[in-house]
């Protein structure tokens, strides 16, 4: 299986049976993930080797713009799209391969769980994967440990709170919060 086969098929929102095709290159790229991040994460790195390591785990051309403080964790990494002028900071955990994608100017706040992939609801069947992409709009501010659930959108200008669990769509310049978040009010603009 090549990169563009997988991509598509997880775009898609193709079902990933346990022991296909897919799910074992899905395994291929965890491992390339961890060994990319562990250089991440490991040792002291300047913002530039940090910036130049966090493009070569998503494969896409490098963007001075973009900020990120360690420690960070995918289990994928190739499924990840940013825009100019994010910035990620320290602990998060993406699960990308259902394809998790950032607008311009958005912060994702410490520790923040970003997931694409729910198991089949049957038991025997629990080790397949069903996949639903996150897209983050742009000037999104995702607060502390917050979780965003597989599917959802965050609309440009919100705010997810600290510690939310986001499970639905959350509309253009509303802060949302609490588990499950709701509407709190609108962002304020100038």
């Amino acid at each position: 299986m090549e990169l563009q086969t997988f991509l598509e098929h997880m775009n898609n929102r193709q079902y990933v049976q346990a022991g296909s095709e897919v799910h074992r290159y899905m395994t291929r790229l965890s491992d390339e993930a961890r060994r990319i991040t562990t250089q991440i994460n490991c040792s002291y790195r300047t913002p530039e080797e940090i910036r130049e390591l966090f493009f070569r785990l998503i494969g896409k051309p490098e963007d001075d713009t973009f900020g990120l403080f360690p420690p960070f964790y995918t289990d994928c990494g190739k499924n990840i799209t940013v825009g100019k002028n994010v910035f990620i900071n320290a602990g998060c955990q993406f699960q990308d391969q259902g394809g998790i994608t950032i607008g311009d100017g958005s912060l994702i706040g410490h520790n923040v769980v970003i997931a694409t992939l729910n198991h089949d609801q049957n038991p025997k069947k629990r080790a397949s994967l069903i996949p639903a992409p996150v897209v983050i709009g742009k000037n999104v501010w995702i607060g502390a440990n917050s979780t965003i659930l597989p599917g959802v959108t965050i609309h440009d200008g919100a705010i997810i709170a600290a510690g939310a669990v986001v499970t639905k769509d959350v509309p253009e310049n509303m802060i949302v919060g609490g588990v499950p978040a709701r509407v709190i009010k609108k962002a304020t603009e100038d």
